[in-house]
């Protein structure tokens, strides 16, 4: 099935792919499914605990993740559709998530509070050679917010640049980045510019991941949490 998070519409949000009942899919399968799909993730819902504990797993196109927010939301989204509102303890490889389900005036609605944030510093060879991948220098950061690595599931690196010119020119190294991507284990690569203290722009390198067209069925948005 295909779903999109944090739309009331048919249109927009951000879709996944959702598998309910997972059971008996090997990771060859489940990969194959994702690529099919073609979402940047697509969930499987293990029945194998109890009703509302579940294992989840999730795939991009081209290799699992360990967490994804918005196919999170996708995947209660659909089972509330089935089994009404509630609760799903999610067991994920990033750790215990746990969602709520609830019935609102435009149908369900899904919200989770993501495993504990951290951040940690960059190695600085894996710094440099992301760097040299997108194409900047250590003289295009913004020297007042020093790049990190960012996790809520996930690890993400956060680059600040100097001027939003350089994420408008974004042409980055797609092989090259996804290769330091890789060996690192990062899931996306948030790229910012701060406009103001309360104003960012971002853009999120994400090499494994292919593009669909595809249309979703809408799930509607949950309340904030640490992992987007």
């Amino acid at each position: 099935m295909r779903y999109a998070s944090f739309t009331n519409g048919a249109d927009g949000g951000n879709p996944a792919g959702v598998v309910l009942t997972a059971d008996g899919l090997d990771d060859e399968a489940m990969q194959a499914i994702a690529a099919e799909v073609g979402y940047s993730e697509s969930a499987f819902l293990f029945d194998d605990g109890p009703t509302h504990h579940r294992r989840i797993r999730y795939f991009s196109p081209l290799a699992e993740v360990a967490f994804c927010g918005h196919a999170t939301i996708a995947l209660a989204v659909a089972h509330a559709e089935r089994h009404g509102e509630g609760r799903l303890i999610l067991e994920t490889r990033a750790g215990q998530v746990v969602v709520d389900m609830v019935k609102s005036g435009h149908g369900f609605a899904a919200m989770f509070r993501s495993v504990p944030p951290q951040v940690t510093s960059f190695v600085d060879a894996d710094l440099d050679e992301a760097l040299a991948a997108l194409g900047w220098s250590r003289g295009d950061l913004d020297e007042t917010l020093p790049p990190r690595i960012a996790s809520a599931g996930n690890l993400h690196p956060v680059i600040a640049v100097r001027a939003r010119q350089l994420l408008t020119d974004l042409d980055y190294d797609f092989d090259a980045l996804g290769a330091v991507m890789a060996r690192c284990d990062w899931t996306t690569v948030q790229l910012i510019w701060r406009e103001s203290d309360s104003r960012f722009h971002s853009r999120n390198p994400f090499p494994p991941r292919a593009a669909s067209t595809k249309t979703p069925r809408r799930a509607l948005p949950r309340r904030p949490s640490a992992d987007t």
